[in-house]
């Protein structure tokens, strides 16, 4: 299971891998590759959240323009659109 789920932020009947491949299919979602720009874009990045994973999250969506999904408020201080 993922870290998330292993801290108990995340309860899932079955497996995280099929959950996700299950949830891709029915939502018609695509898997985005983390590219060097993404990466580079972390670096410019205004030190609002300490977190790299999120923090590359955000560079993912600023860069390509995408609705983050997150209850983290601290992701609208980037100035990118936050569904939750």
């Amino acid at each position: 299971m993922a870290i998330k789920s292993s801290l108990g932020k995340l309860q899932l009947a079955r497996p995280v891998e099929r959950f996700v491949r299950e949830q891709i299919t029915a939502n018609g979602f695509i898997m985005l590759n983390i590219e060097l720009r993404h990466a580079a874009k972390v670096e410019k990045l205004q030190f609002h959240h300490r977190d790299p994973f999120d923090r590359l999250l955000i560079a993912q969506a600023i860069s390509e323009k995408l609705t983050l999904v997150s209850a983290d408020n601290i992701f609208c201080t980037y100035g990118i659109k936050v569904l939750w």
